[in-house]
This record gives structure tokens, sequence and C-alpha cells, in this order.
């Protein structure tokens, strides 16, 4: 049996040619719980993921949460922008 290794946000290679990687960066202003409804109401996670995510951003800086094309991820990018996360597009 194989087993897929994981890597950390900003380390992982892009899949495709045009993939890109939306970034969720650790703030001292929102609380857990709203940026969990954030995750969960703009990017469609389920509430576990949207906790992971919420959990490795502020232990790490950073997080990971949403890969395609980057028009697909320019809309959710705004949204969470317009919301007061702290995110990017790389």
């Amino acid at each position: 049996m194989v087993k897929e290794k994981l890597k950390p946000a900003g380390k992982s290679e892009e899949v495709a040619s045009g993939e890109k990687e939306l970034i969720l960066f650790n703030d001292e202003v929102n609380t857990f719980e709203y940026v969990i409804e954030t995750l969960i109401e703009v990017c469609g996670h389920d509430a576990f993921q949207a906790e992971q995510c919420a959990l490795i951003a502020h232990s790490n800086g950073k997080c990971g949460i949403k890969t395609g094309p980057f028009d697909s991820l320019k809309p959710l990018c705004d949204e969470m922008l317009n919301r007061d996360l702290t995110v990017t597009i790389s």
C-alpha cells in the first residue's frame, strides 16, 4: 500500500498549470468561531475541515484552504477579504 505524503501550505507544488492556492493567514482579531463560520459559508468546507484549517492557520501562521484556477478562487478571496480575514492567492 502506498501512503500519500501531505505537504504544509506554501510548500506544495502546483498540481497542474493554472492551479493556485487560497491561503488563510492567522490574525489576532477574528475568533475561531468566526473563521470557521466563514470557511463553511464561503469555501463550502464542512465543520471539521473548517475547524482544522483554523487550527492550522493559528499554529503555523497560515493554511492552504482551497486550490483551483485563479478565476474560481478570486471571488472567494474577495469575499473573505470583505469579511476582514487575511487571505491571498499564490
